[in-house]
């Protein structure tokens, strides 16, 4: 029903001219997003709006076969006249096990539909997040779910004002500056240990100090940007509210 495409691998407007092709032929298009050493792989449908004035399908975690599969076999259901019902568990999208899906939150979109809203512009659309169960068939909000998939399917329906995968009482180190004289964080480095840094860009070694994470995202939400920093990488900038430079971190040469 599609072809598959690593949208991070292939050039924007070849993405959008095989995305339109898949549309025309098939109803929509699956791209696959692998995952890295820190984010986790998702896969999303272009092309439900259009062809079936229905929301889009963004599922985390999955190998990317099965994730093109899944989206296609949604994709199947909603063909045959079926709207999927966030208030409604699924048994017969997985073997032996339930689904779910949420409404995704507008305010989490741009971090995840790249490839859609190069397509379809100014139209707004709207997505579902399939979201599947532990080992034990628990779903992340019920009881004893296992903590080892906690981080794997961000849940988009929530979390909009706080998008970082760690807890939110994570322990990270900020300046005496940011605390004490409220000045703004304008270097984020996420360190290859899984450490992140949020400096003023004056600190002294002295001037280190410990917080949780979600104390930082509460004061300056716009720290939000830079939640897919990837281990070893670096982000600066001008001021609050000012444009981000991504770089690698360059590793220490000592012996």
């Amino acid at each position: 029903m599609t072809t598959e495409n690593e949208h991070n691998c292939i050039d924007k407007d070849d993405l959008l001219n095989d995305t339109k092709l898949n549309i025309d032929k098939f109803g929509l298009q699956v791209i696959l997003v692998g995952s890295t050493s820190y984010c986790p792989s998702f896969a999303y449908s272009i092309g439900l709006t259009q062809t079936y004035n229905h929301p889009e399908i963004i599922c985390f975690g999955l190998p990317n076969d099965l994730g093109h599969a899944i989206i296609n076999d949604i994709a199947e259901i909603i063909q045959k006249g079926e709207t999927i019902d966030t208030r409604k568990i699924y048994t017969e999208i997985f073997k032996n096990s339930r689904a779910a899906f949420l409404k995704v939150d507008q305010r989490n979109m741009d971090d995840y539909f790249g490839a859609a809203f190069n397509y379809y512009g100014d139209k707004r659309f709207e997505a579902l997040q399939l979201v599947w169960t532990d080992r034990n068939d628990k779903l992340p909000w019920e009881n004893d779910f296992e903590e080892a998939f906690l981080y794997k399917q961000p849940l988009l329906d929530r979390n909009a004002d706080f998008k970082f995968y760690e807890p939110k009482n994570l322990a990270t180190f900020t300046t005496r500056q940011w605390l004490d004289e409220k000045k703004p964080i304008l270097l984020v480095v996420h360190d290859f240990d899984g450490d992140w840094q949020f400096l003023t860009g004056d600190q002294l070694p002295e001037d280190i100090k410990i917080v949780a994470l979600e104390q930082l995202i509460k004061q300056d939400s716009t720290l939000n940007e830079v939640f897919d920093l990837e281990y070893g990488e670096e982000a600066e900038r001008e001021f609050i509210g000012g444009e981000w430079t991504r770089n690698k971190v360059e590793m220490d040469n000592e012996e």
